[in-house]
């Protein structure tokens, strides 16, 4: 039990604290809408994972016989959604730095970018397929599982807000602003394109 849980955990925590769109954008926030909005980002995004994993698990067996076209669609949704919202932030207006001055979006679009993000649902098939199927209390370790994962990412991308909010002090002169901001939207969209690599 021991050494399955401490794989679980691991195998949870490369998942949450790679670079990926949810990350990104808890840094991106945090730098753009100070850290309470990143947080509202940290936590619409780690519970939004935990609900992936509870449908993944709920109903393995039917998405196994569709994950061909669900994931297609998966890619195509999430792909749009994060190519829209690199747009956004690599346009987005800057001036004197002022926390908060743009639009408050943390619990929505934490939430939706995990929701549509193909990294998210494969990586929770995955562990659940892994750390679920198969055992002989599938509702016990599913429930498990899916507290590690949520715990794990509240912890994972709360790293990548916290650096945001460390960096957002070095972002005052809209130049170097301006520059964070692309640099951030030029990451998310090549995301984007790991995606369909």
């Amino acid at each position: 039990m021991n050494s399955v849980f401490l794989a679980m955990v691991t195998f949870a925590f490369v998942g949450a604290v790679t670079p990926g769109p949810v990350n990104l954008l808890a840094t991106s926030t945090a730098v753009t809408q100070g850290l309470r909005e990143a947080i509202k980002h940290v936590i619409a995004a780690s519970f939004a994972y935990a609900l992936v994993v509870v449908l993944c698990g709920g109903v393995m067996q039917s998405l196994l016989a569709l994950i061909p076209s669900l994931e297609t669609t998966m890619q195509v949704l999430g792909s749009a959604f994060l190519l829209y919202l690199a747009y956004k932030i690599f346009t987005a207006p800057v001036s004197k730095f002022e926390k908060g001055q743009q639009a408050k979006s943390g619990w929505l679009t934490g939430s939706v970018t995990q929701l549509l993000n193909p990294k998210a649902w494969l990586y929770a098939l995955s562990g659940v397929s892994i750390y679920v199927i198969g055992k002989e209390d599938e509702s016990g370790w599913l429930v498990i599982y899916t507290v590690v994962s949520l715990l794990v990412c509240l912890f994972s991308i709360g790293l990548w807000a916290v650096l945001g909010h460390i960096l957002s002090s070095k972002l005052e002169n809209p130049t170097k602003q301006r520059q964070f901001n692309r640099f951030m939207a030029t990451v998310l969209a090549l995301s984007v394109a790991i995606i369909w690599i």
